[in-house]
């Protein structure tokens, strides 16, 4: 099975690229840097499908949680995405499109308002399945994260992940995205980050899922 691998930046999945180069083992992995953005990661993400359609697609990354109880660098699985700034703020409430009634709540490929991932190959892996949303703007408002979090009960914010779970589940093709905690929502002093470790358990992770996929 071909096995596209995919990040917004190439940091971000170093260590893979050393470890794959190193060892030379794997002939049925191909690696896409998407860019930042939902609408980078979406155009460079279909243009690859277009050229060669993978089997599997993993997209790997740092991200921002919502939850302080979570160590800074676990790396989790995302089951659930959606697009948190794709709304409208009225009378201090957040409104989706699906709220407003101008795209219905189950519209492929939207399940009651999500991009649900319901491949069988993220309940093998052995990480905490958690929800998250996509943000053009990363958040740093109390006020908005207040919103996200009554409107979503989000654990992780990133800005490509949407693009994957929609990509996808358009296209039909099997796909995980692995997150990696890098700091917390609204902090801006990256002295209070840890993207070393994050990058450093993403990549490992990464690297196991792959070595188990191609063990079957």
């Amino acid at each position: 099975m071909n096995i596209l691998v995919i990040a917004a930046t190439a940091k971000e999945i170093e260590p893979f690229f050393e470890y794959y180069h190193h060892t030379k083992r794997w002939q049925n992995i191909d690696v896409l840097i998407t860019s930042i953005g939902l609408t980078a990661a979406t155009y460079h993400l279909a243009k690859q499908i277009a050229l060669k359609r993978p089997g599997l697609i993993i997209q790997a990354g740092i991200a921002g949680c919502f939850d302080k109880k979570i160590p800074l660098g676990t790396v989790v699985t995302i089951k659930k995405e959606t697009i948190a700034d794709q709304s409208v703020i009225e009378l201090k409430k957040l409104k989706t499109l699906f709220d407003l009634d101008l795209v219905p709540h189950d519209q492929f490929p939207f399940t009651k308002g999500w991009l649900v991932n319901e491949n069988g190959l993220l309940k093998k892996i052995k990480l905490q399945k958690v929800n998250a949303i996509s943000v053009n703007e990363i958040t740093t408002s109390k006020q908005r994260m207040k919103l996200y979090k009554h409107s979503f009960k989000p654990v992780i914010e990133s800005m490509e992940g949407a693009a994957l779970h929609y990509t996808c589940l358009m296209e039909k093709i099997p796909f995980v995205q692995l997150r990696s905690v890098s700091n917390y929502i609204g902090e801006r002093n990256k002295k209070k980050w840890n993207l070393k470790r994050s990058i450093i358990n993403l990549n490992k992770e990464l690297i196991s899922i792959i070595e188990s996929i191609n063990e079957d």
